[in-house]
């Protein structure tokens, strides 16, 4: 009865078949024809930030042939050849020249993105910061020694892509306080390097600057998410970088391309100036760190970061400076290790390196006391994922609003972008099956939660052990990287 009334009010042409067909049709073409536009507009603003990174390099392409015509003796090998320590000397001394140094590298660093794409930004200001160091009373620890910066990190004058169109075209207007730290100290801030979508990824890919490949092996992932800064060091292209870490992506790109790398303890350095997909993050600490060839750089850059400048520029840093006693001491440690926690499965490769280094350890006179580390699952679930999205990733995803997912990226933001009854529901059920999965599941709903059961893990451990440290192994060796066709589809490459 209700219908019929219904149809009466309406025009009776709306009860043609062929009428709503074509209102559904036309329908259906607007919301494609919206989403294209949207996509459309979001592939542009991508290709102009690949123009800008081409003119950017372009530049730097310029100065460094600039500087080789007008220079033809540089001993740019002799240069390259030299370790961060004997370079940070002969500077001081005189016997080596900043531009010398910095266009050498500046030239490499070319070669070496040409090859593995690991460079998405040239710092134009690094030619006149050349000659504020030479204008100061004293040399800074840093004197002349060329950096590359993680894309994230703030420039003055450029972009911190986060490898999200969201913050493209967001100009820094000041540098971050590492970038300001490091300035003061002589270095000069040369380029910027490539990151995975959101940071969140070991991989190194993002739809803007695409993928970073391994310098060492063109089929392996140089590791993430500091993968630009891994591939360019381990490359020849610099000879000290600034990446970040939460999770490992410091360690990891470290790891993967033969390198150095150093997450120092949290709020050891400031991070005032540095784009991220993920705010607060209080109960789960990111950092930024060195990343170098060898022990003796990481040290040097600590030193020159741990001063007054930094401490003043942002209070809330600790004002402990580098303990050199410490650092040269040859007091024996208590070192407590694993070769695997229980959660996360080490390749043979990486039980095998932690054996020898064991051994190399106590034969150097230190004391090794194996240990498991307790409740793993739940510091894993609980406190790590739980903690990092502890608002069940709703601003990540959010972040996501006027962008494409990276194929690598697509299944954890699929997870990630779940209802959090869905989620709770797959936890229930899945429990029985994958225990494991549950309870990620369960974690990425996110809650507020006391921060003391973190602080009784880490006690838990220190009173087992008695140590001075603790040593614990990376996941494995670099893995092959997906490759996606056209269609987006991924082909996973294997473990080796």
């Amino acid at each position: 009865m209700t219908q019929e009334r219904l149809w009466q009010v309406l025009d009776p042409s709306w009860a043609d078949p062929r009428t709503l067909s074509a209102l559904l049709c036309s329908s259906a073409a607007a919301v494609v024809l919206v989403k294209w536009l949207g996509r459309r507009q979001i592939q542009q603003k991508m290709e102009e930030a690949r123009r800008t990174r081409d003119l950017a390099l372009e530049r730097m392409e310029k100065a460094a042939h600039r500087f080789k015509q007008e220079n033809p003796g540089t001993q740019t090998a002799h240069i390259l050849s030299l370790t961060m320590v004997e370079l940070a000397e002969k500077l001081k001394e005189g016997s080596l020249s900043p531009e010398s140094v910095l266009y050498s590298y500046m030239g490499k660093a070319l070669e070496v993105t040409w090859e593995v794409n690991c460079v998405v930004d040239f710092i134009h200001g690094c030619e006149d910061q050349l000659q504020k160091p030479k204008k100061q009373k004293e040399k800074g620890l840093l004197y002349g020694i060329p950096v590359s910066i993680k894309d994230h990190v703030n420039c003055k004058g450029h972009v911190s892509s986060g490898g999200m169109v969201k913050f493209l075209g967001q100009v820094m207007e000041e540098d971050s306080v590492i970038v300001q730290v490091l300035k003061s100290q002589g270095a000069i801030p040369f380029v910027k390097t490539n990151i995975p979508q959101t940071m969140i990824n070991y991989d190194c890919s993002n739809l803007i600057f695409g993928q970073t490949l391994n310098p060492l092996d063109h089929r392996k992932s140089p590791g993430g998410s500091s993968g630009g800064e891994g591939a360019l060091i381990a490359g020849g292209g610099s000879i000290l970088g600034i990446g970040s870490d939460v999770a490992g992506s410091i360690r990891l790109p470290s790891s993967f391309c033969g390198l150095c790398g150093l997450k120092p303890t949290g709020n050891r350095i400031s991070k005032l100036g540095v784009v991220s997909s993920i705010t607060g993050m209080k109960s789960v600490t990111g950092t930024l760190g060195p990343m170098a060839r060898d022990v003796d750089s990481l040290a040097l850059c600590m030193k020159a970061l741990l001063c007054q400048e930094m401490f003043r520029l942002d209070p809330t840093v600790p004002p402990i400076p580098f303990d050199e006693e410490v650092y040269t001491s040859s007091k024996p440690l208590r070192i407590g290790y694993y070769e695997g926690d229980g959660y996360f499965q080490p390749s043979p490769s990486m039980k095998r390196a932690v054996q020898q280094t064991r051994k190399l350890l106590q034969d150097a006179g230190h004391t090794l006391v194996p240990f498991a580390p307790p409740k793993i699952d739940y510091a894993v679930d609980e406190l790590f994922t739980r903690g990092i999205f502890s608002d069940g990733a709703a601003h990540l995803v959010d972040c996501f609003k006027g962008d494409i997912v990276d194929p690598n990226l697509k299944s954890q933001f699929n997870t990630y972008r779940l209802p959090a009854l869905v989620k709770r529901i797959l936890a229930v059920v899945l429990k029985p099956i994958y225990p494991r999965i549950a309870r990620d599941l369960s974690a990425l709903c996110g809650v507020g939660w006391m921060l003391v059961p973190r602080a009784s893990c880490a006690k838990s451990m220190q009173r087992s052990l008695h140590a001075g440290a603790v040593w614990c192994e990376v996941p494995g060796p670099p893995r092959e990287r997906e490759r996606h066709t056209k269609s987006g589809a991924s082909e996973f490459g294997r473990l080796p």
